[in-house]
């Protein structure tokens, strides 16, 4: 099941009380404060992990909490510090405050961690408040309280290359024959329910990532269909390619009405390189598919790109492209 939001309680330890002693040591009955000082509270740390895809197991655990630092003991011993607490995320995953909105954190790279709550600091025992004029202090510092939050967790994907396209229009196959990414496939919408992540292995040792979402349809940036909810795992791609199936019979149309719901949804998308295609070329005579790479798609940035992932003609072109758009603008791996 892949979770992309949820929210959290965390709650880092207390810091341990200071120690109220005294020495009492053959041959000095009336010896001088001993009290150590408390050990810090656990903290709550956030660590990104590349290997992690989604946020399930918050759906089961929705409380955490580090250990208490330990009292100061006697003879100038400190408490222990609490153990920390590490949560691990998917790489992408964003941190926000429930109230606001408002981002804190963004965890966007690999083993990159962020303390999302402080514990408390120890109390000082009777030791150090010891004076010219009160010798034996009888009173010491309590621990302070470690910090307690309500937090949402929001999963990005972030990969090279997004598919964009109505539902049906290929992306699932298209995914499924260049990487090891196995959606469910079948000849009917909304197929893809959850965004997927595939590895594309370009040649000898070079690759790049390809995130496909749910398809898009009229109105989805407002809600309707699956598009609001699956739109932001393609703000982080560096391009777009748009899939739209060689059976329509308005190709502007269809790349105008797609790009609509992007630049609706955030103009950061509608911004980004865009790639045009026609996919399942295999639909169409092969003495034909010539024709249709010479058509025009107003506002595009690249020629109209046909393949078919079924019988594999123009797949070669068409990664060769997106690799030769990540090197010339300086994205590729």
């Amino acid at each position: 099941m892949f979770i992309d939001f949820t929210e959290i309680e965390v709650k880092a330890g207390n810091g341990g009380s200071g120690a109220v002693t005294f020495r009492r040591e053959k041959y000095v009955p009336k010896g001088g404060p001993s009290g150590g000082n408390g050990g810090k509270g656990g903290d709550i740390i956030l660590e990104a992990h590349h290997n992690l895809y989604t946020l399930l197991d918050f759906k089961y655990k929705k409380k955490y909490k580090a250990q208490d630092g330990k009292p100061g003991g006697s003879s100038l011993k400190d408490g222990k510090n609490g153990e920390d607490v590490i949560i691990n995320v998917p790489v992408g995953t964003i941190i926000k405050n429930p109230q606001t909105s408002k981002i804190l954190f963004d965890l966007d790279t690999d083993c990159k961690k962020i303390i999302i709550a402080k514990g408390g600091k120890g109390g000082k025992g009777n030791s150090n408040f010891a004076t010219p004029t009160n010798q034996a202090p009888r009173f010491a510092e309590p621990g302070k309280s470690g910090e307690e939050k309500k937090i949402i967790l929001e999963l990005k994907l972030i990969a090279d290359v997004g598919l964009v396209g109505f539902p049906n229009s290929g992306k699932s196959t298209l995914i499924s024959k260049i990487s090891a990414a196995k959606p469910k496939i079948a000849d009917y919408p909304f197929t893809t329910l959850e965004p997927n992540l595939g590895m594309v292995q370009y040649k000898d040792y070079q690759s790049f990532t390809v995130a496909d979402i749910p398809g898009i349809i009229e109105g989805a940036h407002e809600g309707k269909g699956l598009g609001l909810k699956f739109l932001r795992h393609i703000e982080r791609t560096k391009i777009l390619l748009f899939l739209i199936d060689i059976t329509s019979d308005d190709y502007q149309r269809d790349y105008n009405l797609l790009l609509n719901e992007l630049s609706s949804y955030s103009k950061e998308l509608s911004k980004k390189k865009k790639i045009v295609s026609l996919s399942k070329a295999d639909l169409v005579e092969e003495q034909k598919l010539k024709k249709f790479s010479k058509k025009k798609i107003n506002k595009a940035d690249s020629p109209l790109l046909v393949f078919s992932s079924v019988s594999g003609i123009g797949i070669k072109e068409l990664l060769d492209y997106l690799w030769k758009t990540l090197e010339n603008t300086g994205l590729s791996k």
